[in-house]
């Protein structure tokens, strides 16, 4: 098979954990198949960096912090070619703007545009392997980006996609993907398959196994995904478009997400084009929000918004809301930094009534208040306070049974 493996920090965390990565390769490549790596920044030498940059100066420049957050993965390929090399494993490594990864100009939130894939397919066709330093790219001013955090699954999936590989492995420091985090509840099950869009959903809600961008890109260009461990041999979790759903659970997983906060905009005029100056000003600053609540009022010239959105973008929002606020004539903006999403996912809960019902019992049941409520046809997400997360997650998965989920691999 023509494979892309890619793997993770903490998979490249040690000398040792690199040779390891290094046998993993080559017995794949003794097998007879075409194998492409991609690897992340060594263990935590990205926070060093960044820690390193704030010693510096409290305001960086993006552009070169993008320079200096490359430098992670550049070791990487360097120290995995010469493991692979001692193994007698013949490997070439790739920068990003080697590797042909074009990107749009947008530094640290960077997505890929396109990927040349000759330079790869070259170097497969001289029986190498291409070691590929994820998480980067160029953009159209040669200005090196990156794709932001856990940008090199992304990496990974555009390059199955551009040199039509067979199967796309993520090799992480977990066995696969669980019904819910199993450090919370340790009755979480491994899950042997999920669909894109259910991957997708957990990952943008906080499961932290797969970038969402990863998967949208997987399913857009039909890629079949793995996750796999670095450190187990366990059958891993395949993501990938299942057709038998009959006898899936109703809920697939619950994810969570601490890094949020809550805004509100009170006595908003209620007028068309309103909503439209306060979520395009946040989007020109390219602040993504999530849950968003338009209430009744009892006066019919004006509403209340709310909405939430990552707490690292809350006091660039702030700024923009409060000029947004008196501009439209609101009364003010609020904010709360201490909540949580908390968040239910499945393929199955559309049709089914009372999905949303056990839920909110399950909260109830540990005393947990909602403040806010978004669904669609695949998840509902509840915003509680923080503290309240982890009796949250353990009593929803109880009233679900997720406990019960068939097992990869104990």
């Amino acid at each position: 098979m023509l494979v892309v493996k890619k793997f993770g920090g903490t998979s490249v965390g040690s000398p040792e954990r690199v040779k390891h990565v290094a046998d993993i390769i080559r017995s794949s490549v003794q097998k007879g198949d075409k194998v492409v790596v991609v690897v992340s920044a060594m263990g935590d030498s990205t926070d060093q960096l960044v820690s390193l940059a704030s010693k510096i100066t409290s305001n960086p420049s993006p552009r070169e912090m993008d320079v200096l957050l490359s430098t992670g993965e550049q070791v990487s390929i360097a120290i995995m070619v010469m493991a692979l090399n001692e193994i007698g494993i013949d490997a070439i490594s790739f920068t990003g703007w080697q590797a042909n990864i074009k990107t749009t100009c947008v530094h640290e939130k960077a997505r890929v545009l396109s990927i040349d894939p000759k330079a790869l397919i070259d170097a497969l066709d001289k029986g190498k392997v291409p070691v590929i330093a994820g998480f980067q790219g160029i953009a159209d001013d040669n200005s090196i980006t990156t794709l932001g955090r856990g940008g090199s699954d992304t990496t990974a999936v555009a390059v199955a996609a551009a040199i039509k590989a067979d199967l796309c492995e993520i090799y992480t420091d977990v066995k696969g993907v669980f019904t819910t985090d199993p450090r919370v509840v340790k009755e979480a099950k491994q899950i042997m398959t999920v669909t894109y869009d259910e991957m997708m959903e957990l990952a943008i809600l906080g499961a932290k196994v797969l970038h969402p961008r990863s998967v949208e890109l997987a399913k857009h260009y039909g890629v079949v995904l793995k996750v796999l461990s670095s450190f187990d041999d366990c059958p891993g979790t395949e993501i990938r478009e299942v057709t038998d759903m009959e006898n899936r659970n109703v809920v697939t997983g619950i994810a969570f997400d601490e890094d949020v906060a809550k805004v509100g905009i009170l006595k908003v005029p209620d007028r068309p084009g309103i909503a439209y100056k306060i979520f395009g000003s946040l989007a020109k600053e390219n602040i993504n929000v999530d849950v968003i609540v338009q209430s009744i009022s009892p006066d019919t010239n004006f509403t209340e918004m709310a909405f939430t959105l990552s707490l690292k973008d809350l006091p660039k929002a702030l700024k923009i809301l409060e000029g947004v606020s008196k501009e439209i004539g609101a009364q003010g903006v609020v904010y709360d930094d201490k909540v949580a999403k908390v968040s239910i996912v499945g393929a199955g809960m559309g049709d089914r009534p009372g999905v949303a019902a056990t839920m909110f019992k399950a909260l109830f049941d540990v005393n947990v208040n909602l403040q806010m409520v978004s669904t669609s046809e695949i998840k509902i997400s509840c915003i509680i306070a923080r503290e309240d997360v982890k009796k949250a997650v353990q009593s929803i998965h109880d009233a679900f049974n997720l406990g019960k989920e068939g097992l990869a691999c104990e």
